[in-house]
């Protein structure tokens, strides 16, 4: 699928990695909506590249739904949807004094990267599937976001490690699934990236990341992530597949 012309919708997209990826798709030519649950960021993000913000928690149906529904009416149905939208964390399941850490924080991270993300793929492809067909019967593509700790999980991740494996798994079977619409479903795992939460760490820290990583010895750039997602749109061949994007990066248990 061309870029240029097309509808996308990125969920995330007023920060990070999600707001590079709406930057090179407005580039590229395509009517961006930038989604995210910081109203101030997507429409700082939206301005900036000619596109629309829509404050949305990917998590509530309606408001999803409504996200789309404002799409549809400004710019078009979304043919390209970027899945970026998430949160980090990280907590041992027992404290030093063996206390198991709450449930509810596990769950919250659960919910908000794998069913957020389930949440917008079912809504959107539901859309996406009444539109006609482009060349090879395809009517869109999809791509979420899942993370090199969905294989190398660290000390404290198994929340975060959990829900961006559960990403990892269903981006196969949502591939096959949505076949019949011709639509595609590919998966992006990013290891180490300069996104803004990792500038807040003390210089020192960055550097001894960074120095992790096999090659290039330097953290991801949010550009490098967006040119693969855009590639992603692209290839009309790559389908039901997972990427690492992570310099050989394999990390340690802590």
């Amino acid at each position: 699928m061309q870029i240029k012309g097309q509808v996308a919708l990125v969920t995330g997209g007023g920060s990070g990695l999600g707001a590079a990826v709406a930057r090179e798709l407005a580039a590229q030519g395509a009517r961006v909506a930038v989604l995210d649950v910081n109203a101030a960021n997507a429409l700082a993000v939206a301005a900036e590249i000619g596109g629309i913000a829509i404050a949305c928690d990917i998590t509530d149906s309606a408001a999803v739904s409504a996200a789309l529904d404002r799409t549809e009416a400004e710019i078009g149905t979304p043919r390209i949807v970027m899945n970026i939208a998430g949160i980090g964390t990280a907590k041992r399941v027992l404290s030093r004094d063996g206390i198991p850490s709450a449930l509810e924080d596990f769950e919250r991270v659960i919910r908000i990267n794998l069913l957020g993300t389930y949440n917008v793929v079912r809504l959107a492809a539901a859309r996406i599937a009444r539109l006609e067909p482009l060349e090879d019967g395809e009517r869109g593509v999809m791509m979420m976001t899942a993370s090199v700790a969905a294989y190398d999980g660290q000390v404290g991740q198994q929340a975060y490690a959990a829900s961006k494996g559960g990403i990892v798994s269903m981006t196969l079977p949502l591939a096959r699934d949505l076949a019949q619409f011709g639509v595609r479903v590919v998966t992006v795992a990013p290891g180490l990236f300069l996104t803004p939460l990792m500038k807040e760490l003390p210089e020192p820290v960055q550097q001894s990341l960074a120095a992790s990583i096999p090659f290039p010895k330097r953290l991801g750039k949010p550009e490098e992530f967006a040119s693969l997602a855009a590639h992603v749109v692209t290839n009309t061949h790559l389908n039901g597949e997972v990427i690492r994007l992570d310099g050989a990066l394999r990390m340690a248990p802590r």
